[in-house]
């Protein structure tokens, strides 16, 4: 029992990083298809809610405490926090880039959580210690990666073959006049910049609500209602033709369904739980595994060139990231190791507190 609740954290995590990565290239299929990015937010959260209507119904009805208007406004702001720009700024940097370019600056959130947790006091660093230098280190790093993916692109790693260029080509020629775009490398970076630093703030903010409001299917839920609405009266405000909002395909719809189920559903209710029992920096720390999750399927499938100046940046990122993962598991056994030697020390002192009192007590009652 002790070691499922040891690993049923990580194995948690690596599931829904697994699913991420699915959903990643599933969205980058249809917006360059033409999907608009606001009804692909609108759907995916609207079906969230639905499937997660009946479960917060039958698991929370007797558990779940009277809703505070404190608590709605922290899941209204979650809901724009964490779903609503967060996947509306990830979706325009996965159109104008690659879902595994895009995976990268993912592995940002553990650092960029983590510098936002210091003024907040829920992280702490200490300069003199070894772990508190290979923390700062570690955060040094992996902003030195994400200045490579951002400003350096450099030449492709994958070669097709002849007829295999062609048909990719002839396919991306289809995709441009569908959508009407064109790749936009700098603009998705900082799109991709943007989302990273909304998904950063909802881990701390997150961790807010988790400690006033214990319900992981209820706020997620109530997260995906408040988003759907927020994404809908944008959507509906910037695209009115009617159109837009119809799926042209059967891609489309499974796409929509399963980043409504089992990414925004399942995926949030899981993080919910794990930085509840772990912490906002445990739970990003699993964020690599998206990029080797989504590369394991982007290339192949939808034939992505992979290019220098990712592979170096996405590198860099995770060496820095795991520097500093490993500077906080320091700080952790050196706690727990102080922890532990107080307890120690007050058991041995507990029989002569006793004996003590036990004496007192004679002489006064003989």
């Amino acid at each position: 029992m002790k070691s499922w609740d040891e690993w049923s954290p990580v194995i948690t995590m690596v599931a829904i990083e697994f699913a991420f990565g699915t959903v990643n290239i599933l969205l980058k299929k249809v917006v360059d298809n033409g999907m608009n990015h606001l009804v692909v937010i609108t759907y995916r959260q609207s079906i969230s809610t639905i499937f997660l209507a009946p479960i917060v119904y039958f698991s929370e009805r007797n558990s779940r405490p009277k809703l505070a208007l404190r608590i709605l406004c922290l899941l209204f702001l979650s809901a724009i926090v964490g779903a609503s720009l967060t996947q509306y700024f990830f979706l325009l940097g996965i159109q104008y880039t690659s879902a595994t370019f895009s995976c990268a600056f993912i592995n940002m959130v553990p650092v960029i959580t983590f510098i936002m947790a210091l003024p907040f006091r829920l992280e702490k660093v200490n300069i003199k210690a070894s772990s508190g230098r290979a923390k700062v280190v570690g955060t040094l790093v992996c902003l030195g990666g994400v200045m490579i993916l951002t400003l350096y692109k450099g030449i492709p790693l994958v070669k097709y073959s002849h007829s295999r260029a062609a048909v990719h080509s002839m396919d991306q020629v289809v995709k441009l006049s569908s959508a009407k775009r064109k790749e936009n490398w700098t603009l998705g970076s900082m799109s991709l910049i943007a989302g990273t630093l909304l998904w950063s703030s909802w881990f701390l903010l997150q961790s807010n609500i988790a400690k006033r409001y214990p319900c992981q299917y209820s706020s997620t839920a109530i997260m995906s209602f408040f988003a759907t609405l927020q994404s809908a009266v944008l959507g509906f405000s910037l695209e009115r033709n009617l159109s837009a909002w119809v799926p042209k395909g059967k891609l489309e719809m499974f796409a929509v369904i399963y980043a409504g189920m089992v990414g925004s559903g399942l995926g949030y209710v899981g993080m919910s739980w794990c930085v509840k029992k772990r912490g906002p920096v445990f739970t990003a720390a699993f964020s690599p595994l998206i990029q080797i999750f989504a590369a394991m399927l982007d290339i192949p499938f939808l034939h992505e060139q992979l290019h220098i100046g990712s592979l170096l940046g996405s590198v860099t990122v995770i060496a820095g990231l795991y520097i500093l993962l490993w500077g906080k598991s320091m700080e952790m056994k050196s706690y727990v190791n102080k922890v532990g030697q107080g307890t120690q020390g007050r058991m041995e002192q507990e029989p002569v507190l006793q004996v003590t009192t036990v004496n007192c007590d004679s002489r006064v009652n003989p």
